[in-house]
């Protein structure tokens, strides 16, 4: 079976399942996108590790896992989404330690969230996104910003099958606020360890960039 590589689209709230947020993957080669709902703190922890500028006083759980890896010379070379059984996404971590690779399976959310800490990158089997993937629909404006930008962030997802519409995550009044304002609330958010916050606003203030 071939592989596919992925990069992840976007991450936001999800509308339709309390609770839990959904992660946008696309195709490297191809429009399609493989939806992937998560939990909020595996969403808060990868979030962090595509804001480059959220740096948490203290290392997540994947950070001290990736310390640990680097302490003793384990690396990440790829992970590998594999199997899809009753909606749920099967995961393994391809790794290496002198030379000797190892296999080992791991809940995709946290996968994807080692892979960005390892610069590794993500693949699917094709009859995978075959069966799951799906056409986002697009605005032009959308089309636009989406060719310049690949942080997109996505509303809503519903069921297999239905279409996602692309509105943009919600402001919570951020949208008042001044850029000094939204750097100081930034500021704030991390320290007190508010990731979700944090991302948020980093996301308001990339609007005005």
């Amino acid at each position: 079976m071939s592989l596919v590589r992925l990069k992840i689209k976007g991450i936001s709230y999800s509308q339709t399942q309390n609770g839990a947020y959904a992660l946008i993957l696309n195709e490297v080669e191809g429009d399609r996108k493989l939806p992937i709902v998560i939990g909020a703190f595996e969403a808060q922890s990868i979030a962090i590790a595509l804001e480059k500028e959220i740096k948490p006083p203290r290392p997540l759980t994947h950070d001290l896992f990736k310390n640990f890896a680097d302490r003793f010379d384990i690396v990440i070379k790829q992970v590998i989404i594999h199997k899809l059984v009753d909606g749920v996404f099967y995961s393994s971590i391809i790794c290496e330690r002198n030379k000797i690779e190892e296999i080992i399976d791991a809940r995709t959310s946290d996968a994807i969230a080692l892979a960005l800490r390892f610069n590794a990158p993500i693949f699917t089997y094709k009859n995978i996104l075959d069966k799951a993937g799906i056409f986002l629909k697009f605005s032009s404006k959308e089309k636009e910003d989406d060719d310049a930008d690949d942080s997109i962030m996505v509303n809503e997802i519903l069921q297999e099958g239905e279409t996602v519409e692309i509105t943009g995550s919600p402001s919570d009044g951020y949208s008042e606020l001044t850029t000094e304002e939204l750097y100081k609330e930034l500021e704030s958010a991390v320290n007190n360890e508010n990731y979700e916050k944090a991302a948020k606003l980093r996301d308001e203030i990339s609007k005005r960039k």
